[in-house]
């Protein structure tokens, strides 16, 4: 690590701030520039480890999203990067190219910051949601798919993450329905093949859930609109896949620009609005939310990283 001559404090060159792909290919390119690189995440690996299958990563035909994210962290290890589980807390500008970043007990100062965030599961704000939440009530069939064997679920949702879901489902339950508010889902063209060729799979389109009902587990769900003559499906699980919330709180305390919907806006160049500070991957206002797309965003911002220190330090041996 870089040393400050003035108060000794030890100085990375590029910070990361989020432990998924997009942090972790981000800090394998900086690696490659040389500059001194730490990644520090609350949760290691991010939302990715909890997706079942992985087909749209060039060079893996099929894998789980764990699979690839250790072979994310075996390439940062061989490069002797820093991959630290740890949450930051608070982060001050100290001065152009210093910043602080306060993780608990652990202080660390660097030249630049990359916000690889990411985002967190958007909640359903319906009565039942809360109380029966780890009770039926689920964001990751991943996780939780297997307590469900031989049994009715529901994935609430039409984005392509719903689909896959309710795939993963049917690997345990005996019947998955998908229930979205929109004319039609909307999930890639293959697995929208598959959704429509899984015999367990019921869709159920220009419905809202409005309650979640149960007694110590979750029992039915209440439609606002009639299905086959009733309001209510009985079920015994509920898979919510309803979007994410970018994760750009610290970002924005720093004064860092974001759209209505709390996405941080950047350059092409993964820029922000303040210098030394970039942002890639879903805490973006980037269109694409895949993997590939974020870990080429991390890249883009190491590059950019490089470039800012590399015309910050000439100015200061001017």
């Amino acid at each position: 690590m870089i040393k400050n001559k003035k108060d000794k404090r030890e100085v990375w060159d590029f910070f990361v701030v989020g432990g998924g792909p997009v942090g972790v290919a981000a800090a394998i390119y900086a690696g490659r520039f040389m500059l001194k690189t730490i990644v520090v995440g609350k949760e290691i690996g991010g939302l990715i480890v909890r997706t079942h299958i992985v087909e749209n990563y060039p060079g893996f035909t099929s894998v789980t999203g764990q699979e690839l994210m250790n072979a994310f962290l075996t390439h940062a290890a061989s490069m002797n990067i820093p991959v630290v589980e740890d949450e930051v807390q608070h982060i001050t500008q100290k001065e152009s190219f210093l910043f602080e970043i306060v993780c608990g007990e652990k202080t660390y100062y660097s030249k630049t910051l990359l916000f690889a965030t990411g985002s967190k599961w958007r909640t359903l704000d319906v009565p039942g949601y809360r109380e029966f939440y780890a009770k039926g009530v689920s964001h990751c069939a991943t996780c939780d798919g297997a307590f469900f064997k031989n049994k009715t679920v529901a994935v609430i949702g039409g984005s392509d993450s719903a689909a896959k879901e309710a795939l993963l489902l049917t690997q345990y339950a005996k019947k998955v329905y998908i229930i979205y508010r929109g004319e039609e889902i909307h999930p890639e063209p293959i697995n929208g093949a598959r959704v429509k060729a899984n015999q367990k799979i019921e869709i159920i389109n220009k419905t809202n859930v409005t309650e979640i009902k149960g007694n110590k587990m979750v029992t039915d769900v209440i439609l606002d609109r009639p299905f086959r003559g009733r309001k209510d499906i009985g079920v015994d699980g509920v898979f919510i896949e309803i979007g994410h919330i970018p994760l750009s709180d610290i970002a924005t305390s720093l004064g860092v620009k974001t759209n209505d919907k709390s996405e941080i806006i950047v350059g092409t160049d993964s820029r922000t609005n303040l210098p030394g500070i970039y942002a890639a991957g879903d805490v973006t206002q980037a269109p694409y939310r895949q993997v590939i797309t974020g870990a080429a965003e991390g890249v883009i911002a190491a590059f950019s990283a490089y470039e800012d220190i590399g015309k910050h330090e000439f100015k200061k041996k001017q």
